[in-house]
């Protein structure tokens, strides 16, 4: 469904740790925060707020650096994330609600989940991202190639070439979401959220958490989530059969149903 046609959400805008963060808040009841993916903005949850927001008063904001939020100053890693939400949720009197995160807002809720327990009530992590998959000889060879280049072009007599050719040179190499952040900031933001491996903190997560995985997720494969399964605490997983990396858009009345279920009880 194209995005022009869903429903208008009316957007609103809350300055947080000096960030004019923009969100949309519809419907009441219990609180559900919806976290979008690396890209992502509130639309792209299509649907989900419109339907969520029948029985619950949903929350869905435009993380930094995507959508109407604006870059922070600095780069960020996934615990500068989860401090900003960590302060939204307080800023908005949103006691212990649901969290919903996709992919990059699912590795930013594991960050808040695990160090403000507090905030968190429950928690779906859907095609999320957080785990830092094997490195191959091929990876290394690729990143130690770019770090001596950077090292090279460094030198005096090459200088005036440096940026054209380490544009180049990342634009080869790098990940389609690498090449598409083209500010420093976001370039920069994106690989020190891509290294950061939180497994290590996924048994610290106290929250009753729902996985829910399309099956044929070829960004954060469905391994990614039996493991997660395995390491959070209270943990069950829910296989989307015949779905990708956007799950939650292939089977949106679903996704929604399980959502749903889960929150109520």
């Amino acid at each position: 469904m194209s995005l022009k046609k869903l429903p208008s959400i009316e957007k609103r805008t809350l300055n947080v740790n000096g960030l004019p963060v923009s969100y949309a808040d519809v419907g009441t009841g219990p609180a559900v925060v919806l976290l979008h993916g690396w890209g992502g903005q509130i639309a792209s949850w299509g649907l989900v707020p419109n339907i969520l927001g029948e029985k619950f008063r949903v929350v869905a904001l435009d993380l930094p650096g995507f959508g109407e939020t604006p870059l922070p100053s600095r780069a960020w890693d996934p615990y500068d994330y989860a401090e900003l939400v960590a302060a939204f949720l307080r800023a908005l009197d949103l006691r212990a609600p649901t969290l919903v995160g996709h992919s990059h807002g699912g590795r930013v809720s594991i960050a808040l989940a695990a160090t403000h327990p507090d905030l968190v009530g429950k928690l779906v992590l859907v095609d999320s991202a957080g785990l830092v998959p094997p490195r191959s000889l091929t990876y290394y060879a690729r990143v130690y190639g770019l770090k001596s280049a950077r090292l090279a072009l460094g030198l005096p007599i090459l200088s005036r070439w440096r940026e054209p050719i380490l544009d180049r040179l990342y634009r080869r190499a790098g990940s389609s979401d690498y090449q598409a952040a083209t500010d420093p900031i976001l370039r920069a933001t994106l690989v020190k959220c891509v290294n950061a491996d939180l497994g290590q903190r996924l048994p610290e997560i106290k929250a009753s958490t729902l996985l829910i995985w399309g099956a044929d997720d070829d960004a954060t494969p469905l391994s990614d989530g039996r493991l997660m399964e395995k390491l959070i605490p209270d943990a069950g997983l829910v296989v989307f059969e015949g779905c990708g990396h956007f799950s939650y858009l292939d089977r949106t009345d679903h996704f929604c149903r399980v959502v749903s279920h889960f929150v109520a009880n």
